[in-house]
């Protein structure tokens, strides 16, 4: 039964595992956000009460 011989199949492992672990993470690093996150600032804003109708 072939799939029982590990050779043509560890090898496609180990190929697999090193385009995901080499070729991949540069590229994916390489991303650029299109919007980058502006610092907030430290002040809250102000905020008003409700005024219900009912109380």
């Amino acid at each position: 039964m072939p799939q029982l011989n590990p050779a043509p199949w560890f090898l496609i492992l180990v190929f697999s595992w090193c385009v995901f672990l080499i070729i991949l993470p540069p590229k994916v690093l390489a991303h650029s956000f299109p919007n980058e996150p502006t610092s907030q600032t430290k002040q809250k804003p102000q905020t008003n009460s409700w005024s219900w109708p009912w109380q």
